[in-house]
């Protein structure tokens, strides 16, 4: 199966929606071009480094694996991706992320308040993408229950991120906040991926509640992995600063993992340190070494390999077949492995 495909059909009617109505709109159209990968900052049209559109390829996928047509579900698809990359452009203010994907952030070309805009047209464009879904044969009950999930889902990413910035500010986190946190801002909109592409395939509940069981529980392993390229990741590959995650000090799996298994004094230490105001680089090595102490890689590598079993226990259930449920199986499995 040609998944480079999919995305190219998820590129193009991502870019009907992108046309701006005037030439003095041409910038703001721009600056949500350039996120996507579609344009440098001079607004000349290139191919750079968009994402793996990965959200969408779910949605695509779990539509075909229940004997869905892609091409009903190419709406629904374009507005997930558009509803992520919203996300991740209020994202890199709250985070003051100067990159992304090695190319400077929106913020960081355009200032905050443009920014903030361009997410916010984006947001709406997500809801937009929607609309041809009708036109397209799927019921209405179905659209309004589409657009349902979606606008759940775009809340529960608020909550989430909302945890993730509060938990910066206090020094005591566990790990079940943390998976109340991650679940909103990851999970949430990886498992409405694959249930808005069952729905679109299928009325049959116990598939549309197994897929976005798949989506949910690969989601948590994604966050998961994430956080370990949040510490442990290649800057050449990731695109952002080595251990970014520890100068922004979040409360990220290795770290509460760490917290709650070293011995009392190291635990302690540890403490004040990530409690400072401000972490500088110096401190890197030590917060390192204290992760280290503490297991918290392989920790959280093994819990991220046990959410992927149970996400792949989830597609099993579905009922999905041929080459699109196989392509699902590996995408999950790869999600252990990736670099990006």
């Amino acid at each position: 199966m040609d998944l480079d495909a999919h995305v190219r059909l998820v590129e193009s009617q991502m870019r009907t929606l992108l046309v701006p109505s005037e030439p003095a709109l041409q910038p703001f159209y721009g600056m949500m071009s350039y996120h996507l990968g579609w344009l440098d900052a001079q607004f000349r049209p290139i191919q750079a480094d968009g994402g793996k559109r990965l959200r969408p390829l779910i949605c695509l996928l779990a539509c075909e694996a229940l004997g869905g047509d892609i091409q009903r579900a190419l709406p629904a698809a374009a507005g997930i991706e558009l509803l992520h990359n919203f996300s991740l452009i209020h994202d890199d203010i709250q985070d003051n992320s100067p990159m992304r994907r090695h190319r400077e952030t929106v913020w960081h070309l355009w200032g905050m308040p443009q920014a903030i805009n361009a997410g916010d047209g984006m947001l709406i464009l997500a809801h937009l993408a929607l609309q041809p879904l009708q036109e397209r044969g799927v019921p209405p009950a179905t659209v309004v229950q589409t657009l349902r999930v979606l606008d759940q889902t775009c809340f529960r990413l608020c909550q989430g991120q909302y945890l993730d910035i509060a938990f910066e500010q206090r020094e005591a986190v566990d790990v079940e906040e943390y998976l109340r946190m991650i679940g909103g801002k990851t999970a949430s909109l990886i498992a409405a991926s694959a249930e808005i592409g069952a729905m679109l395939a299928t009325d049959g509940s116990q598939a549309i509640a197994a897929s976005r069981e798949f989506g949910w529980e690969l989601g948590l392993a994604f966050q998961m992995v994430d956080d370990i390229l949040g510490i442990w990741g290649d800057p050449q590959v990731t695109g952002k600063s080595a251990a970014s995650d520890i100068l922004s000090r979040k409360k990220t799996l290795p770290i509460l993992f760490a917290l709650q298994h070293l011995p009392a004094s190291s635990a302690a230490a540890f403490g004040r340190v990530y409690a400072q105001e401000q972490l500088a680089e110096e401190d890197v090595p030590q917060i390192l070494g204290w992760l280290e102490q503490a297991g918290a890689r392989a920790d959280v590598i093994q819990r991220a390999e046990l959410h992927t079993q149970r996400a792949l226990a989830a597609l099993d259930r579905t009922g999905g077949s041929g080459p699109a449920q196989e392509q699902l199986r590996a995408l999950a499995q790869s999600f252990l492995k990736r670099s990006f």
